[in-house]
Protein backbone atom coordinates (compact mmCIF):
# COMPACT_ATOMS: atom_id res chain seq x y z
CA UNK A 1 0.00 0.00 0.00
CA UNK A 2 1.14 3.51 -0.52
CA UNK A 3 1.66 6.09 1.93
CA UNK A 4 0.15 9.57 2.23
CA UNK A 5 2.77 11.84 4.16
CA UNK A 6 1.42 15.08 5.70
CA UNK A 7 3.81 18.31 3.99
CA UNK A 8 4.32 19.45 7.64
CA UNK A 9 6.40 16.63 9.05
CA UNK A 10 10.01 17.57 9.61
CA UNK A 11 13.10 16.08 8.92
CA UNK A 12 13.33 12.57 11.18
CA UNK A 13 9.65 12.58 11.91
CA UNK A 14 7.14 9.97 11.08
CA UNK A 15 4.65 11.41 8.27
CA UNK A 16 1.08 11.77 8.88
CA UNK A 17 -2.31 11.48 7.30
CA UNK A 18 -4.14 13.64 9.25
CA UNK A 19 -7.85 14.27 9.47
CA UNK A 20 -7.48 17.60 7.30
CA UNK A 21 -5.49 15.82 4.78
CA UNK A 22 -8.40 13.20 4.59
CA UNK A 23 -11.28 15.89 4.35
CA UNK A 24 -9.64 17.83 1.84
CA UNK A 25 -9.13 14.22 -0.65
CA UNK A 26 -12.36 13.14 0.30
CA UNK A 27 -14.17 16.88 -1.33
CA UNK A 28 -11.83 16.41 -4.29
CA UNK A 29 -12.65 12.66 -4.88
CA UNK A 30 -16.62 13.71 -4.69
CA UNK A 31 -16.43 16.97 -6.61
CA UNK A 32 -14.75 15.92 -9.36
CA UNK A 33 -16.86 12.28 -9.52
CA UNK A 34 -20.13 14.48 -9.65
CA UNK A 35 -18.35 16.72 -11.91
CA UNK A 36 -17.67 14.07 -14.17
CA UNK A 37 -21.30 12.53 -13.99
CA UNK A 38 -22.40 16.31 -15.36
CA UNK A 39 -20.02 16.16 -18.28
CA UNK A 40 -20.92 12.56 -19.09
CA UNK A 41 -24.40 13.65 -19.14
CA UNK A 42 -23.83 17.45 -21.21
CA UNK A 43 -22.01 15.02 -23.97
CA UNK A 44 -25.19 12.59 -23.94
CA UNK A 45 -27.25 15.15 -24.56
CA UNK A 46 -25.67 16.65 -27.32
CA UNK A 47 -25.03 13.67 -28.96
CA UNK A 48 -28.90 13.26 -29.25
CA UNK A 49 -28.30 10.80 -25.85
CA UNK A 50 -26.15 8.02 -27.49
CA UNK A 51 -25.02 7.39 -24.39
CA UNK A 52 -28.02 5.92 -23.25
CA UNK A 53 -27.39 2.71 -24.35
CA UNK A 54 -24.70 2.08 -21.65
CA UNK A 55 -27.99 1.66 -19.27
CA UNK A 56 -28.72 -2.12 -18.25
CA UNK A 57 -31.32 -4.16 -20.16
CA UNK A 58 -31.86 -6.85 -17.65
CA UNK A 59 -31.32 -10.70 -18.74
CA UNK A 60 -29.32 -9.99 -21.90
CA UNK A 61 -25.69 -11.35 -21.60
CA UNK A 62 -23.59 -8.63 -23.66
CA UNK A 63 -25.50 -6.08 -21.14
CA UNK A 64 -23.19 -7.50 -18.23
CA UNK A 65 -21.00 -5.21 -19.45
CA UNK A 66 -23.24 -2.35 -19.15
CA UNK A 67 -22.97 -2.63 -14.86
CA UNK A 68 -20.41 0.00 -14.34
CA UNK A 69 -20.83 2.52 -16.92
CA UNK A 70 -24.62 2.47 -15.58
CA UNK A 71 -23.83 3.91 -12.99
CA UNK A 72 -22.00 7.30 -14.27
CA UNK A 73 -25.02 7.62 -17.32
CA UNK A 74 -28.37 9.49 -16.86
CA UNK A 75 -31.46 10.17 -18.45
CA UNK A 76 -31.48 13.52 -18.53
CA UNK A 77 -29.83 16.84 -16.18
CA UNK A 78 -32.90 16.29 -13.85
CA UNK A 79 -31.88 13.14 -13.28
CA UNK A 80 -28.43 14.11 -12.15
CA UNK A 81 -29.36 16.83 -10.66
CA UNK A 82 -31.01 14.39 -8.36
CA UNK A 83 -28.41 12.60 -7.44
CA UNK A 84 -25.88 15.57 -6.93
CA UNK A 85 -26.45 16.45 -3.35
CA UNK A 86 -26.81 13.18 -1.99
CA UNK A 87 -23.57 11.64 -3.54
CA UNK A 88 -21.50 14.35 -2.74
CA UNK A 89 -22.74 14.06 1.04
CA UNK A 90 -22.71 10.78 0.98
CA UNK A 91 -19.63 9.71 -1.24
CA UNK A 92 -17.74 12.65 0.96
CA UNK A 93 -18.47 11.09 4.76
CA UNK A 94 -17.39 7.58 3.42
CA UNK A 95 -14.04 8.82 1.48
CA UNK A 96 -13.47 10.36 4.95
CA UNK A 97 -12.68 6.93 6.28
CA UNK A 98 -10.05 6.43 3.49
CA UNK A 99 -9.89 6.70 0.17
CA UNK A 100 -8.94 3.20 -0.72
CA UNK A 101 -11.81 1.87 1.27
CA UNK A 102 -13.96 4.04 -0.19
CA UNK A 103 -13.32 2.81 -3.51
CA UNK A 104 -13.49 -0.44 -2.82
CA UNK A 105 -16.90 0.05 -1.18
CA UNK A 106 -18.22 1.95 -4.54
CA UNK A 107 -16.85 -0.97 -6.44
CA UNK A 108 -19.24 -3.68 -4.05
CA UNK A 109 -22.02 -1.32 -4.32
CA UNK A 110 -21.76 -0.61 -8.38
CA UNK A 111 -21.42 -4.49 -8.84
CA UNK A 112 -23.80 -5.81 -6.75
CA UNK A 113 -26.47 -3.18 -7.92
CA UNK A 114 -25.93 -3.52 -11.72
CA UNK A 115 -26.16 -7.56 -11.16
CA UNK A 116 -29.58 -6.88 -9.25
CA UNK A 117 -31.02 -4.43 -11.71
CA UNK A 118 -30.06 -7.01 -14.89
CA UNK A 119 -31.14 -10.29 -12.90
CA UNK A 120 -35.04 -9.02 -11.70
CA UNK A 121 -35.61 -5.79 -13.89
CA UNK A 122 -38.70 -5.74 -15.77
CA UNK A 123 -37.85 -6.42 -19.34
CA UNK A 124 -37.35 -4.00 -22.10
CA UNK A 125 -36.16 -1.22 -19.64
CA UNK A 126 -33.11 0.14 -19.65
CA UNK A 127 -31.43 1.31 -16.22
CA UNK A 128 -29.05 4.39 -15.35
CA UNK A 129 -28.02 6.78 -12.83
CA UNK A 130 -25.92 6.74 -9.54
CA UNK A 131 -29.27 6.43 -7.57
CA UNK A 132 -27.95 2.97 -6.59
CA UNK A 133 -24.65 3.98 -5.49
CA UNK A 134 -26.53 6.52 -2.90
CA UNK A 135 -28.84 4.22 -1.61
CA UNK A 136 -25.70 1.70 -1.05
CA UNK A 137 -23.67 5.08 0.28
CA UNK A 138 -26.86 5.99 2.68
CA UNK A 139 -26.65 1.94 3.88
CA UNK A 140 -23.10 1.65 4.49
CA UNK A 141 -23.32 5.35 7.30
CA UNK A 142 -26.37 3.83 8.53
CA UNK A 143 -24.78 0.63 10.12
CA UNK A 144 -20.98 1.43 9.88
CA UNK A 145 -20.74 2.60 12.90
CA UNK A 146 -22.37 -0.03 14.46
CA UNK A 147 -20.36 -2.55 12.73
CA UNK A 148 -16.94 -0.73 13.84
CA UNK A 149 -18.07 -0.03 17.23
CA UNK A 150 -17.05 3.87 16.35
CA UNK A 151 -19.33 6.64 18.38
CA UNK A 152 -19.06 9.27 15.80
CA UNK A 153 -20.14 7.22 12.95
CA UNK A 154 -22.84 5.82 14.47
CA UNK A 155 -24.08 9.40 14.96
CA UNK A 156 -23.35 10.04 11.35
CA UNK A 157 -25.50 7.15 10.37
CA UNK A 158 -28.33 8.33 13.00
CA UNK A 159 -28.37 11.95 11.58
CA UNK A 160 -28.52 10.96 7.93
CA UNK A 161 -31.31 8.49 8.63
CA UNK A 162 -33.07 11.17 10.01
CA UNK A 163 -32.85 13.18 7.38
CA UNK A 164 -32.95 11.03 4.65
CA UNK A 165 -34.81 7.93 5.64
CA UNK A 166 -38.27 9.17 4.27
CA UNK A 167 -36.60 9.71 0.83
CA UNK A 168 -34.97 6.29 0.95
CA UNK A 169 -37.93 4.35 2.21
CA UNK A 170 -40.15 6.04 -1.22
CA UNK A 171 -37.17 4.92 -3.36
CA UNK A 172 -37.38 1.61 -2.27
CA UNK A 173 -41.20 0.87 -2.39
CA UNK A 174 -42.55 -1.33 -5.14
CA UNK A 175 -45.14 1.29 -5.75
CA UNK A 176 -43.12 3.87 -6.65
CA UNK A 177 -43.32 3.00 -10.40
CA UNK A 178 -41.10 6.46 -11.26
CA UNK A 179 -38.03 5.28 -10.77
CA UNK A 180 -36.06 1.72 -10.45
CA UNK A 181 -37.00 0.89 -7.39
CA UNK A 182 -34.83 -2.93 -7.84
CA UNK A 183 -31.93 -0.18 -8.45
CA UNK A 184 -32.18 1.27 -4.97
CA UNK A 185 -33.14 -2.01 -3.17
CA UNK A 186 -30.25 -4.08 -4.23
CA UNK A 187 -27.94 -0.59 -3.67
CA UNK A 188 -28.99 -0.54 -0.39
CA UNK A 189 -28.47 -3.96 0.49
CA UNK A 190 -25.01 -3.44 -0.92
CA UNK A 191 -24.30 -0.73 1.11
CA UNK A 192 -25.14 -2.57 4.03
CA UNK A 193 -22.75 -5.78 3.31
CA UNK A 194 -20.03 -3.48 2.45
CA UNK A 195 -19.97 -2.56 5.85
CA UNK A 196 -19.71 -5.63 7.28
CA UNK A 197 -17.19 -6.44 4.39
CA UNK A 198 -14.83 -3.88 4.90
CA UNK A 199 -15.19 -3.16 8.30
CA UNK A 200 -12.11 -1.96 10.05
CA UNK A 201 -9.86 -4.22 11.94
CA UNK A 202 -9.81 -4.72 15.63
CA UNK A 203 -7.42 -2.67 17.31
CA UNK A 204 -6.26 -0.67 14.32
CA UNK A 205 -6.53 3.41 15.00
CA UNK A 206 -6.56 5.59 12.31
CA UNK A 207 -3.66 7.10 11.32
CA UNK A 208 -1.25 4.14 12.40
CA UNK A 209 0.18 1.57 9.31
CA UNK A 210 0.20 -1.22 12.09
CA UNK A 211 -2.02 -2.52 14.53
CA UNK A 212 -1.32 -0.42 17.77
CA UNK A 213 1.93 1.40 17.34
CA UNK A 214 1.13 4.67 16.65
CA UNK A 215 5.01 5.31 15.38
CA UNK A 216 3.85 3.39 12.30
CA UNK A 217 4.00 5.01 9.33
CA UNK A 218 0.34 5.55 8.23
CA UNK A 219 -1.33 4.43 4.98
CA UNK A 220 -4.43 5.65 3.63
CA UNK A 221 -6.68 2.47 4.17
Amino acid sequence: MTAWPNRSAGPGRTPTWGRADRAKAAAKLMLGWVALLWVLEAVDVSTGHALDTYGIEPRRPAELLDIVPAAFIHFGFGHVASNTVPLLVFGFLAALGGIRRFAAVAALIIVVDGLGVWLVSPAHSNTAGASGLVFGLFGYLLVRGFVDRRPLDIGIGLLIGAIWGSSILLGISPTNTSVSWQGHLFGLAAGVVAAFVFRRRAGRTAGTGRRGDPTATPFLP
